[in-house]
């Protein structure tokens, strides 16, 4: 669809507002004040040290106020500079103490005294740093504490055209914390004086129009002249990164895809001279279309369980908020109260304020148009599909008074309640859950409330029980059928069971193995891992959980996944060379090694067990050598044998296995660049 590129088109074409300054002649830095202050500028300049904030004496003159002024330092008609004037407003700071036994003509000496102050001025621009000295003094007559006295006029600091300039001020001793100001000076099209700067003469000049959907820079540079061209995302935080850099002859026309375009893209030109002057566009600032690629191109990412970042070449005005999402794909719920409403910095951690994670909450961030922009369950890969869990929010409307309610898509139902919906029908049961702690918390705030995660599976097997039956009587009915019918209909194969037996290396690796895990609970398997079974483990003692599971998958003709990473191979290699260790309480890996290893040891192998190993994180032969008997996949570069390996017999035709791999392999690798791309994070370290 055609864009409408008329503003844009504008916005390199003209000269934005031309600036006319007041022309110098003098070379040498000046200063004045006004009336009724004397000033001395120090000659050459002198070291930039504030020093520590020290204790005024009594009266002391300190600055108050910055202003800037632009003007221009000419020395001859045709060769000028740009340079910043400074304005420096001064009060009387601080009050002479009464001391405990003087006499009137001690204390009216003093008092009576004017005042001289040594103000420094500290200049920063890149790459040049100066520091000036002036010396004021103020007549006994003006000095009045917390009375403004005057001004002082510094001319000047001299600057590259379009530099971003800063200047700080403060007295030698330094009284109070230094005052400073940040400007961004005109580079040559905002100068109604440009013939005058010589650095002007030869500098590119840029206008932007439309190609279509896409966009044309046009760079009107005489023939043969060379010059730079930098394409880069000015950023708030960090520094500048480069995304096209050549050198050009001129004249050249250059075209963008409107996808490359977003707020912060900035084109700078300069002529491939000595000392030339850079100049800066910025163009795509207020583009809408650059605004909606910025928000296609943010993504959110879960840095650890408690820390999430949203990352995004420029910085973006938006606000994060907590949601809770039901299983039946409904819309995300915002949380009641909306405990979590913060400005987002791009590419910065932020931290979730709850005392435990679950699979149903969600991240959104919104536009300061109250638009949802992005939405993602961050916890999802690592904790399992949704679950049918109620959120009960509990409200602290007194030192002894709470109320509950039930958040539905219809509002936060009060609990006991009349009305007609899902939380309403279980009140009683809810609350009883609730006062009994059958729930799980999973924030709490002392004057606020509590959120609270309600599992409603036994609800729904008692409400269903007479159904169910029902339909079990029919299905029953229709196998039978089926069974007569058996030279016409054939019974579609079981799923089979996939165990994943892994050892505890830290945060970044079970995100990695609850990754795998989700993308295989996708395809006809049912999968088993100790990270969607913590309540039972915690129950039932982490060797008794394994023994089971193992017991029940080979009962079932299902298989055993071991995931060997480097931790857990170098702990296999050392458990398997001192036979008289024992599992601990806690130990997973020992205690899934000893379920395991007599079946190695017996040769009963085959068909049973598979062995893993993740693309870039381990070598194949650092796997312990028992346990090579069994098939040894890298993953997701070996993903089709290994899903041949899981279904065994029911595998379905190669170009079906062909887009399972696929499946698997898309959410696989998203998860191990996460891992590989933080060193620090434990069980994600280079092989």
């Amino acid at each position: 669809m055609p864009m409408s590129w008329f503003l844009l088109s504008l916005a390199l074409g003209r000269s934005p507002a031309v600036v006319s300054l007041e022309t110098l002649v003098e070379p040498h830095d000046t200063a004045r004040c006004s009336l009724g202050l004397s000033c001395h500028l120090w000659d050459g300049d002198v070291l930039c040290l504030p020093g520590s904030i020290q204790p005024a004496p009594g009266p002391v003159l300190v600055p108050t106020r910055l202003q800037t002024e632009l003007v221009l330092r000419c020395p001859q008609e045709t060769d000028c500079a740009l340079c910043v004037r400074v304005v420096v407003h001064l009060a009387v700071h601080g009050g002479w103490e009464e001391p405990e036994e003087k006499s009137d003509l001690e204390l009216q000496e003093p008092r009576n005294a004017s005042l001289l102050a040594q103000v420094v001025l500290s200049f920063q621009a890149y790459p040049t740093t100066r520091c000036a000295l002036l010396e004021v003094q103020v007549p006994a007559v003006l000095v009045q504490p917390g009375q403004s006295v005057g001004s002082a006029v510094f001319d000047c600091f001299e600057a590259g055209l379009g530099a971003e300039v800063r200047i700080w001020s403060y007295t030698q001793p330094r009284y109070q914390k230094e005052l400073n100001v940040t400007r961004q000076l005109p580079d040559c099209r905002g100068l109604e004086v440009r013939d005058s700067i010589q650095s002007c003469w030869a500098l590119p000049w840029l206008s932007v129009s439309a190609d279509g959907d896409n966009v044309r820079l046009v760079l009107d540079v005489s023939e043969e002249q060379d010059f730079g061209l930098l394409l880069y995302w000015d950023q708030v935080q960090g520094p500048l990164k480069s995304q096209r850099h050549k050198n050009l002859t001129g004249p050249q026309t250059i075209t963008l895809n409107h996808t490359d375009l977003v707020p912060c893209l900035c084109i700078q030109v300069w002529p491939l001279e000595p000392d030339s002057v850079r100049t800066s566009f910025c163009p795509f600032r207020e583009d809408p279309r650059a605004h909606r690629n910025l928000w296609h191109i943010a993504k959110l990412k879960l840095v650890s369980s408690e820390t999430w970042q949203l990352d995004a070449p420029c910085s973006l005005r938006a606000k994060m908020a907590l949601c809770w999402q039901a299983p039946d794909q409904g819309p995300c719920q915002p949380l009641v109260p909306p405990m979590l409403q913060e400005n987002v910095t791009v590419n910065k951690p932020h931290e979730f304020p709850l005392l435990k994670s679950h699979p149903n909450l969600c991240v959104q961030v919104s536009s300061w148009e109250k638009k949802v922009q992005l939405q993602e369950c961050l916890w999802a890969d690592s904790l399992g599909p949704f679950k049918d869990d109620m959120l009960l929010v509990e409200m602290r409307t007194g030192p002894n008074n709470t109320s509950v309610c039930a958040l539905e898509p219809s509002g936060c139902t009060a609990l006991p309640s009349n009305a007609s919906t899902r939380a309403a029908h279980l009140g009683e049961q809810l609350l009883q859950d609730f006062r009994t702690q059958q729930c799980v918390q999973l924030w709490n705030d002392d004057d606020l409330g509590a959120l609270w995660a309600c599992p409603m599976d036994k609800y729904i097997h008692k409400r269903w029980v007479l159904v169910w039956l029902v339909c079990l009587l029919l299905v029953a009915a229709l196998f039978f059928l089926l069974l007569l019918k058996k030279d016409r209909v054939k019974a579609a194969p079981r799923a089979r069971t996939a165990l994943l037996l892994h050892s505890a290396d830290g945060a970044g690796y079970e995100r990695l193995v609850g990754a795998l895990a989700s993308a295989l609970s996708k395809l006809p398997l049912r999968v088993a891992v100790d990270l969607w079974s913590r309540r039972e483990l915690s129950a039932h003692g982490a060797l008794a959980w394994f023994h089971g599971q193992r017991h029940r998958t080979l009962q079932e003709d299902g298989v055993v996944v071991l995931l060997f990473s480097p931790a857990a191979a170098a702990q296999c290699q050392q458990w398997l060379q001192h036979q008289t260790v024992e599992p601990g309480p806690h130990d997973a890996l020992a205690s899934w090694l000893s379920c395991v290893l007599p079946d190695f040891l017996q040769g009963r192998v085959a068909g049973r067990y598979v062995g893993v190993y993740f693309d870039g994180l381990l070598h194949p032969d650092a796997v312990p050598a028992p346990f090579r008997a069994a098939p040894l996949f890298s993953l997701p570069s070996q993903l089709p044998g290994f899903l041949d390996a899981l279904q065994g017999g029911c595998a379905p035709r190669p170009g079906r296995l062909a887009d399972r791999a696929e499946q698997v392999a898309q959410a696989l690798r998203a998860a191990l660049d996460s891992c590989t791309s933080h060193s620090a994070v434990p069980g994600c370290g280079e092989a």
